[in-house]
């Protein structure tokens, strides 16, 4: 029976395939992003306007409730680091929001009028510009919940040496610099390692997943430096929680009530747990597609239809983070927290780790603030 399936779908991705070569031969001046016409799998109702819609919709309105609890809580905090990761926060809050409203914008257009990409943007810099921002708002909230986790790790174990050297002005050029790097990341097909292509169902433009030496390189750039934000996070999210548990367990330790250590940790292995869930099915998925060889009679430049299908599930799934995202914030704030766990109000300090140290260290803050 699946030997049966197998045939007839290898047999009508060659007539579609054929199709695509006559067309291609009497539309040679279109772009090469539309040139694979593989995607002309019939669609079967698993495409919607209305689903894609009120996906965008609610993914816009959760962050911007996320955004107002953020700023809200920024303008009355006193604590430094607390402020630093608020500003990571903020900063990934409107890399989500900002990813939904340019991407989302283009798909539900396209569900809603069904316009030919070739005809719309014959020389492929919609599609360019739609496979960048695939990119950047994909890496961003890795590349961002990297980092916090590294603040974290560094706030929680090293918290003299945090205390000391990170500010505001640091948190901001951290999220700036996580930017940078995305967009270059991003720019790499445009200027020739790998390419941006339409992908079924005709609705988004993605890096290719050819087998040409380029695509190849950069598939697994994307892969690898995706996998490795959420390795790095949960490696160093472990760590901190250890150490978080000894302070909130050990009897010995000093008793200076505060519990944002506690709030930012919960937030942030949210955060991780999400991220691992939506993005690295995608990521396995690009990695493992790149790197097998096409099947038998397959041009290397195109994907076969069953690929085209699991892509666009996975595509999907890794949107939700986006709107997973903001209800960590909305849902896991200390309020909240202390409404479900009244005792959280009553652990120590991160600085109780090292009662020796403690009364310097605030007499070193005390002396920074009179100075600032």
């Amino acid at each position: 029976m699946e030997e049966t399936w197998s045939e007839q779908s290898l047999f009508i991705f060659r007539q579609v395939f054929t199709m695509g070569e006559r067309i291609s031969a009497n539309n040679s001046s279109i772009g090469a992003c539309f040139q694979r016409l593989n995607m002309s799998i019939p669609d079967k109702g698993i495409t919607s306007p209305w689903f894609s819609t009120t996906f965008a919709l609610i993914g816009l309105f959760s962050n911007l409730i996320a955004f107002c609890v953020l700023v809200n809580a920024y303008q009355k905090t006193h604590s430094r680091s607390r402020s630093s990761f608020l500003i990571f926060l903020c900063g990934l809050v409107v890399t989500d929001f900002m990813g939904l409203l340019v991407t989302a914008s283009v798909v539900c257009s396209y569900h809603f009028t069904k316009f030919e990409w070739a005809e719309v943007d014959p020389k492929c810099h919609l599609c360019n510009f739609f496979g960048l921002s695939m990119v950047f708002y994909g890496l961003c909230p890795l590349l961002l919940g990297a980092s916090m986790a590294v603040e974290r790790f560094i706030g929680i174990n090293k918290p003299f040496e945090r205390s000391a050297n990170m500010s505001k002005r640091r948190a901001f050029l951290t999220v700036l610099m996580v930017w940078i790097f995305a967009f270059c990341l991003g720019l790499l097909p445009i200027v020739g390692l790998g390419s941006y292509t339409l992908h079924y169902p005709k609705s988004f433009c993605f890096l290719s997943l050819s087998h040409d030496i380029m695509s190849i390189a950069f598939g697994m750039i994307f892969s690898l430096v995706g996998i490795l934000s959420v390795v790095l996070s949960f490696v160093l999210n472990t760590i901190s929680i250890v150490t978080l548990c000894k302070v909130c367990f050990d009897r010995n330790s000093v008793q200076r009530r505060r519990d944002s250590e506690v709030e930012m940790m919960v937030q942030l292995v949210g955060i991780m747990l999400i991220a691992s869930a939506c993005w690295l099915p995608l990521l396995i998925f690009i990695a493992q597609t790149v790197l097998q060889a096409p099947p038998q009679g397959v041009p290397q430049d195109i994907l076969p239809p069953e690929t085209n299908k699991y892509l666009l599930i996975y595509i999907r799934v890794a949107t939700w983070n986006q709107i997973l995202d903001p209800w960590v914030y909305i849902l896991f704030r200390r309020s909240v927290l202390r409404k479900m766990y009244p005792k959280l109000s009553s652990r120590p300090s991160i600085v109780s780790l090292y009662p020796e140290y403690s009364m310097s260290l605030r007499r070193k803050l005390t002396q920074e603030s009179v100075i600032h």
